[in-house]
């Protein structure tokens, strides 16, 4: 194994480990998204909008927090590809509340690492870690950390995703919890080459050591369809329906997003 091989698996393992330690939070209404094990390719930037409406949430302020019902979230997230195994996203929130105007909620910080295709495994893996502060009208955690392993393989037409992410709160009301399990995945099947429905499922289960009874927890499940507009372009649309009284029960949400390619541009 080359130096190079070394030098990644050491990263991607410290990663791993540092998850017993200081991981973190859920990634609520503001990013609804299963996480494929791709990264952005290098001299390449993505550019996606999230925009997620609450049509049936929260009514009253909880621990402090605003009432999710019909709160429309637009998250802008820019994603630079650096090289065949490392990108890095930033997040920008913000909620249009049904009576308070646009605000800005917060922003994340995402690097992600990944097994480089040459290598050959039989899935594709790898490993995003988000980090950052989101308001505390917003969020009753406002400083967090989610370390999410990532494994997909795409199997003739269909495609499957398990994203099993734990989250922790550095800041706020759920410090005392430690490790959250916060389980997504997805399955869809290629009806067309540019079309493809199936199913997204995100769940918060709660301490890794000690999970909430079903009704505390939050489950959620999106029917979706995935739209090949080609290879510079991602386009996903969903209704998620919750399932326990923890979760807002309706959404809507939909991502766009372009990507660049800078070395293109320069001929």
């Amino acid at each position: 194994m080359n130096n190079r091989k070394l030098l990644f698996l050491s990263g991607f393992l410290g990663l791993l480990i540092s998850a017993g330690i200081v991981p973190a939070c859920a990634q609520d209404n503001y990013e609804i998204q299963v996480y494929g094990s791709d990264t952005v390719p290098p001299a390449h930037t993505m550019v996606e909008l999230h925009s997620n409406f609450t049509a049936e949430g929260s009514t009253t302020v909880i621990d402090g927090v605003l009432p999710s019902n019909h709160a429309q979230h637009e998250t802008l997230e820019i994603t630079q590809g650096f090289n065949d195994w490392f990108e890095t996203g930033l997040y920008i929130f913000s909620s249009i509340q049904p009576d308070g105007g646009w605000q800005w909620v917060g922003s994340h910080i995402r690097p992600r690492f990944r097994v480089p295709e040459k290598w050959h495994w039989p899935v594709g893996v790898s490993l995003s870690n988000e980090i950052g502060y989101q308001r505390r009208q917003f969020s009753a955690d406002t400083w967090t950390w989610e370390i999410r392993p990532i494994v997909d393989k795409k199997i003739e037409r269909w495609y499957l995703a398990f994203n099993p992410a734990l989250d922790r709160s550095w800041h706020g009301a759920t410090v005392n919890q430690g490790l959250v399990f916060s389980p997504n995945a997805k399955v869809t099947y290629d009806f067309t080459k540019r079309i493809a429905g199936g199913l997204e499922y995100y769940g918060s289960w709660g301490p890794v050591n000690n999970f909430l009874p079903f009704a505390q927890q939050q489950q959620q499940f999106f029917p979706t369809i995935d739209v090949d507009f080609g290879p510079e372009w991602e386009f996903n649309f969903g209704v998620g329906v919750g399932v326990t009284g923890a979760t807002d029960h309706l959404i809507i949400k939909c991502i766009v997003g372009r990507r660049f390619d800078w070395n293109r541009s320069k001929h």
